[in-house]
């Protein structure tokens, strides 16, 4: 009460001379007068500023109202926050366990097709055109450079030549980490290597094994790490023309000259089966996880896939000349170059090439006497949408495989004096090699002087789209 009455007076005091001359008996509508209702007014003013002038007193009160919690009270507050955290962690982990699902189950759909062999990466739109200055050519080769392989790891790059030589190259610094020297002809009982040229090489899938073959009909067996030759394999009765590892395995085919396709056990130093079938030299081979592998027959015309278990062959017809390299794209699918000059497109369903480019390298010759540039190579980045093409046109082409691997488009070339002999490309795509010569790795139809034997690396960027969530 006492309160009530100090705050009277000083409201009492406020009121200055000209509202003393007002009416004292004004009505504001409701029976009351405007005096009392500015009084009024003011002393709830009065009330507030007092509160907002004493933070102590406002802070006691809230501590109060603090020490007023009972324990009961407490132990309810704490547990429904307890109850609020495990929410939110509960939820957390169900969307990172979502998204990993997503993720295996992605991953396992990318085995299932592989396995298939109907896995198709759509990465061709992303690749852009390498600036040739970026490009990098690595010399050691005295004659021209025939096949190449590179190691699982991406480290290494295995180079074989027309002069019998191996050279390990260093990817990263473009260094000759070692090299196996070539012997000369009638030095086979004592030199350790090739004494003749090296026409084809193969690497197994965990990097053991390195197996080269040459003209000499032999196919060496050397250790990747140390280079150190391990064995000999004797058999093929002319040149040894294709090496392939079946992947996960240390089974190692092998295809010749001599028309015949022999397979070896590379852990057991054995010699295990021969197949026939075709009907001129086999050019090329290829092989992927599947008990079986691809081979061109040359001048017969044919590509084939040899299925090893059931001791049976599927025979395909297609290009106009001869077939001189053949390269798996995925367990279903390959891709094909001859001497016509054309690229196509394969399916084991299929007897015939499911797209077909002619002259994919364009002609030469006088006019009326046009002769289409030989595809002299092929390479496919494996699961992919992306091949590429050698000849002695001066440029490595790239194409983009249509949906389906229906359809050839040319993305881009990359300029390349003289005959690409050999492609391969890293497991990761990061990077494409090519094994360049100034004459053909079967022979010497022409020559070209201002070409460097070697091997080039062409790294592979992409223009990467903006990041889908989820």
């Amino acid at each position: 009460m006492s309160s009530f009455f100090i705050k009277k007076k000083v409201i009492s005091a406020a009121p200055n001379k000209g509202d003393l001359k007002r009416k004292s008996n004004a009505d504001d509508g409701k029976g009351r007068s405007k005096k009392f209702s500015k009084r009024m007014d003011e002393e709830i003013s009065s009330d507030s500023e007092n509160e907002s002038a004493d933070p102590s007193r406002k802070q006691q009160e809230n501590e109060d109202d603090e020490i007023e919690e009972t324990p009961q009270e407490k132990k309810l507050r704490l547990a429904k926050l307890y109850l609020e955290q495990l929410r939110e962690e509960e939820d957390k982990k169900a969307e990172q366990d979502s998204f990993e699902a997503d993720l295996i189950a992605g991953r396992l759909q990318d085995d299932v097709l592989e396995q298939k062999g109907k896995l198709q990466r759509l990465i061709a739109k992303e690749l852009i055109a390498p600036d040739p200055a970026e490009i990098r050519l690595l010399r050691g080769h005295k004659l021209p450079v025939t096949c190449l392989v590179i190691t699982p790891d991406e480290k290494y790059i295995f180079s074989a030549s027309k002069d019998c030589s191996i050279i390990k190259w260093e990817v990263e610094s473009g260094k000759k980490a070692q090299k196996i020297a070539g012997g000369r002809k009638g030095t086979e009982a004592r030199h350790v290597g090739h004494t003749a040229h090296v026409l084809c090489m193969a690497i197994s899938s965990d990097g053991k094994y390195l197996a080269s073959g040459d003209l000499n009909k032999l196919i060496m067996i050397w250790d990747p790490m140390t280079c150190k030759h391990l064995y000999k394999f004797k058999g093929h009765r002319e040149a040894v023309s294709g090496l392939a590892f079946r992947r996960g395995t240390h089974t190692l085919y092998s295809a010749s000259h001599d028309r015949s396709i022999k397979v070896w056990s590379v852990d057991e130093n054995a010699y295990v089966e021969t197949l026939f079938g075709h009907q001129d030299m086999i050019t090329g081979l290829d092989c992927l996880s599947r008990e079986r592998c691809v081979t061109a027959g040359g001048r017969d015309r044919t590509v084939r896939v040899w299925k090893i278990a059931e001791e049976s062959q599927l025979v395909f017809h297609g290009h106009e000349g001869s077939i001189d390299c053949i390269q798996l794209i995925n367990e279903e699918h390959m891709v094909t170059g001859g001497d016509d000059g054309s690229i196509s497109i394969w399916t084991v369903n299929k007897k015939k090439p499911v797209s077909t480019v002619k002259q994919a390298h364009g002609s030469h010759g006088n006019t009326g006497l046009e002769q289409p540039y030989w595809v002299s190579s092929v390479a496919a980045l494996h699961n992919s949408d992306i091949v590429a093409s050698g000849s002695h046109n001066s440029a490595v082409q790239l194409w983009k495989c249509g949906q389906g691997f229906r359809g050839l488009e040319p993305l881009f070339s990359v300029p390349m004096t003289g005959f690409v002999n050999s492609l391969k490309f890293s497991n990761s795509g990061k990077f494409l090699v090519a094994g360049v010569g100034q004459e053909h790795r079967l022979g010497r139809w022409w020559r070209i002087k201002e070409a460097r034997n070697g091997i080039y690396i062409i790294p592979l960027k992409r223009q990467w789209s903006a990041p889908v969530s989820g």
